[in-house]
C-alpha cells in the first residue's frame, strides 16, 4: 500500500473528477492521501471532502506564496487543528523564487505556523524554495523540532536534507525524483534513512514519469516509490511499506 503525503484534491482540476481520481488511487493501491491546505478561505472545502472519505486526511495552513488572503494567527490555527481528521499544520514555509522584495511578512507567517504546530501538537508541512538557509534558521529559532514534520517536495541539497533530519523532520519526494536531470534529488533519495522517508504527488502538479506533462493525481505516487526503489536497489514494496508506515506514524493515523 502507498500513501500520498501531499496533494490538493480540493483544487478544481482534481475536484471536478474526484470519483475517477479516487478509483485510480484504489487501482494503484494508494490507501491514504493528505489533502494539504494552502489558504484559510478554501479550508471548509477540504473539511467537507475529508468528511466523506475515511482514507483522506487534511492539513491547515497558508502557503508562503499567497498574498492578499486571510492571515492566520496561532489561536485560530490551533482551534482548526482540533478537528479529528486534521493531522498537520501547513503547508507553510518560505519561497524566495516567486516573490521578491521585503518578505518579512512571509517569515512572520512561517513563525506563526511553527508556534501553532507546537501548541497543537501537530507536525508541520514545510515548503521551501530558494530560501533554505532562512527556512532552517527559523525552524531552529522557533524550536520546530518539538513539532516535527516533513520537508515536502524536497528539491534541496544533501546538506539541507541532513540539517532537516537533525531537526526531527522527514523528507518527502515528489515526481521530480523521476525526472532525468534531477541528479541532486536522486542522490538525496538514496541517502535519506528509510524511517524518515515519505512520498507524495503534490498533485495536480509535477506528474512523474511516465505521466510527465499531464495532470497529476495521487494514484501516480507509486511511480515515485518505484524510482526511489530503483535508485536504492531495493524492491518497490520496501519503499511502499516504509513510507506508508512513516506516514501513519508522523500524522498519528491508526
Amino acid at each position: 500500500m502507498y500513501a500520498d503525503s501531499h496533494c490538493h484534491l480540493n483544487f478544481p482540476e482534481l475536484a471536478a473528477d474526484l470519483d475517477n481520481v479516487l478509483e485510480t488511487m484504489r487501482q494503484n493501491e494508494v490507501g491514504y492521501a493528505l489533502c494539504v491546505g494552502v489558504n484559510l478561505e478554501d479550508f471548509p472545502q477540504i473539511l467537507s471532502l475529508v468528511a466523506q472519505h475515511d482514507n483522506i486526511y487534511a492539513s491547515v495552513g497558508v502557503h508562503p506564496d499567497y498574498e492578499g488572503v486571510e492571515e492566520p494567527d496561532v489561536a485560530h490555527l490551533v482551534r482548526l487543528a482540533a478537528h479529528p481528521k486534521l493531522v498537520a499544520i501547513g503547508e507553510t514555509g518560505l519561497d524566495y523564487f516567486r516573490l521578491k522584495g521585503d518578505l518579512e511578512w512571509q517569515r512572520e507567517r512561517f513563525r506563526t505556523h511553527i508556534r501553532a504546530a507546537r501548541q497543537a501538537g501537530k507536525p508541520l508541512i514545510i515548503h521551501t524554495r530558494e530560501a533554505a538557509a532562512d527556512t532552517l534558521r527559523l525552524m531552529a529559532e522557533e524550536q520546530a523540532a518539538e513539532a516535527g514534520g516533513v520537508m515536502h517536495c524536497f528539491t534541496e541539497s544533501l546538506d539541507v536534507a541532513r540539517a532537516a533530519l537533525d531537526l526531527n523532520f522527514h523528507i518527502s519526494f515528489s515526481g521530480i525524483v523521476t525526472f532525468k536531470n534531477a541528479l541532486t534529488i536522486k542522490e538525496v533519495a538514496k541517502f535519506v534513512p528509510l524511517d524518515r522517508l515519505l512520498i507524495e504527488t503534490d498533485s495536480p502538479y509535477l506528474a512523474p514519469a511516465p505521466h510527465r506533462g499531464k495532470l497529476n493525481q495521487p494514484g501516480y505516487v507509486r511511480h515515485v516509490a518505484e524510482e526511489i526503489a530503483r535508485l536504492r536497489g531495493v524492491q518497490p514494496e520496501i519503499i511502499a511499506a516504509s513510507s506508508t508506515k512513516n506516514f501513519r506514524r508522523l500524522f498519528n493515523i491508526a
